[in-house]
């Protein structure tokens, strides 16, 4: 089963040959290394690449454990490719395994690391280099600085609904309920079974992402980064912060953790792409808020699993889908807030913050989205609808929802979309 995956399939293309070191980052099993090694090799070949001239290399894999040695692996790659006329093509799977060694002509001096060899292999004229890795405070954090500006970066992202949908035996309504249940990692496709799905995401947590980050961050409560995890995926769309966290583990858990932990072992689930924050901003202040923020998870699928497949509520599934696929189509987004004035129980006028669910941002573009699983009363729609008629802006205004098919702008050009044709639409923004 062959998924097509041609938005990052089609960035890899354009940036061929730039200069770059192309930086394919995501969660581990998203599908980065099919991406390369099998969806960009093909085309490679297709367009009369050499098969011994692809060179590729799994730092994950006992085969290539030697070449987790920069100085082990700038040797191999220089041996075939220094004084040859072809040109050549360079995969390395999870380079974040990569160790640091010591410099043999300066012991005492600064070590050489994973970015040191692939400055160097830059001098090649003969060699494109693509690279992949799970961890974005090792990647996307220092690509300007270690890579001096001289570099693309290709975020990878689970399976959109439409990549899912595009592979799924059955109807559209029914893979939709599978993908917010079991979400889109691809090998999950190819579980034919429901305890199977269940099982492989579950293992994922103990044996990939936890152990991972536990093993590279030296992490000494492994519980408590567990029931960090725990509480967000429990929690997704809600305003938090480490604190809030910090008092609820102490409370409900018993466990005695500070603030700067929680905010340590926050951001190591970040760098593992397992969880994503999403930033109040002020829309007319244009300002952003120190906290709380809301945080998402990666993968529907994912969260279900690390809560035992329990608390199934649409509402905030939903959400998750909306804001993962506004970040797919590469929108920076925030959660938006807004005033009024409102009088309160003592008829005073008060200033009364109002919540946009979805700030999204592109180049010039903004697009403001509600996420409404269903606007059952009049009261909720206008509670929905509320926040728009305050940004003192023409942005575009769009409320996704659960409960609808067919899309129909209202008097005040708010477009409603129901959630699959928002998620399948291509051309919507």
């Amino acid at each position: 089963m062959e998924i097509k995956r041609d938005v990052y399939l089609d960035r890899l293309v354009s940036s061929m040959w730039n200069g770059q070191v192309k930086v394919i980052t995501g969660i581990r099993r998203c599908g980065k290394s099919y991406l390369l090694h099998v969806l960009f090799k093909n085309y490679l070949l297709e367009k009369g690449a050499m098969p011994e001239n692809i060179i590729s290399i799994e730092l994950d894999l006992l085969r290539d454990i030697r070449f987790r040695n920069p100085l082990e692996l700038s040797s191999f790659v220089v041996s075939r490719i220094k004084d040859k006329a072809e040109k050549f093509y360079l995969f390395i799977d999870e380079i974040q395994l990569s160790d640091e060694v010591k410099n043999p002509y300066n012991p005492e001096g600064k070590k050489i690391t994973f970015y040191d060899v692939l400055n160097d292999f830059r001098e090649y004229q003969n060699l494109d280099v693509y690279v992949t890795g799970s961890n974005s405070k090792m990647l996307s954090s220092d690509i300007l600085t270690e890579f001096r500006g001289r570099s693309d970066e290709i975020r990878v992202h689970p399976l959109s609904f439409a990549e899912f949908l595009s592979v799924y035996d059955g109807e559209k309504s029914d893979a939709f309920e599978e993908y917010c249940f079991y979400g889109g990692l691809p090998f999950v496709l190819s579980k034919s079974d429901e305890a199977g799905k269940m099982e492989y995401l579950s293992t994922l947590f103990s044996e990939v992402y936890i152990k991972d980050i536990v093993e590279r961050k030296k992490i000494e409560r492994e519980d408590v980064l567990s029931k960090i995890l725990n509480l967000i995926c429990s929690s997704v769309g809600s305003l938090t912060n480490p604190r809030k966290i910090a008092d609820t583990l102490r409370s409900k858990e018993k466990t005695e953790v500070s603030d700067v932990t929680v905010s340590s072992y926050i951001k190591h689930l970040e760098d593992a792409f397992l969880i994503s924050e999403a930033k109040r901003y002020d829309v007319r202040g244009k300002s952003y808020f120190d906290f709380p923020s809301k945080f998402y998870c990666e993968d529907v699928g994912l969260r279900n699993a690390r809560i035992g497949f329990r608390q199934q509520e649409m509402t905030h599934i939903m959400e998750n889908v909306v804001y993962n696929e506004l970040k797919i189509r590469g929108f920076l987004v925030d959660v938006g807030v807004v005033y009024s004035r409102e009088l309160n129980q003592n008829k005073n006028s008060v200033r009364v913050p109002r919540e946009i669910d979805f700030v999204a941002s592109k180049g010039g573009k903004k697009v403001y989205v509600q996420s409404a699983f269903a606007l059952q009363t009049e009261e909720k729609t206008a509670s929905e609808l509320k926040p728009f008629s305050l940004t003192g802006d023409s942005f575009p205004k769009i409320i996704v929802r659960g409960d609808i098919r067919k899309r129909w702008y209202d008097e005040n050009g708010i477009l409603n979309i129901g959630i699959t044709d928002f998620l399948l639409d291509k051309n919507l923004f």
